[in-house]
């Protein structure tokens, strides 16, 4: 079976729910718990230049203190954007998930679906009902 990582917040609705659709298609990933075992500048820089990302685009505005440290002016540089999510690991997006098929930033939820070989069987449904796989194993969203 094929590795997967998932950068993972338990708190966040959208990061369970691309949890749970890795696991529901049989997967057993590696759960990597971000916020507490934080990141090194080489594993960001990597996982940014993986997914196409740049720190400013990887950067959570919402429900972080981004704005309390005022990264979100137009004047920051993506380098102090990084050092910034190497002191607050809430500062970075997420999930970010790694396959063989590549590393992206799972926001929809079922975004996971393009990074996985197998999908779980139909119908499934994000935590709030939105259905995203129909009963004949369709994706919808």
């Amino acid at each position: 079976m094929e590795v997967i990582v998932i950068h993972h917040n338990p708190e966040c609705g959208t990061s369970r729910n691309v949890l749970k659709i890795i696991q529901d298609a049989g997967y057993s990933p590696v759960v990597i718990d971000y916020l507490n075992e934080g990141w090194s500048k080489p594993q960001l820089l990597a996982l940014f230049a993986a997914a196409g990302l740049t720190p400013r685009t990887a950067l959570r505005t919402t429900k972080s203190p981004a704005k309390e440290l005022g990264l979100l002016d137009d004047h920051v540089t993506d380098d102090v954007i990084l050092e910034a999510m190497l002191q607050h690991p809430v500062l970075v997006n997420r999930p970010i998930v790694c396959t063989h098929r590549g590393v992206k930033l799972c926001r929809p939820s079922e975004v996971v679906l393009d990074l996985l070989d197998q999908w779980p069987p139909g119908p499934l449904a994000k935590e709030d009902g939105e259905l995203i796989i129909d009963e004949q194993g369709r994706r919808l969203v």
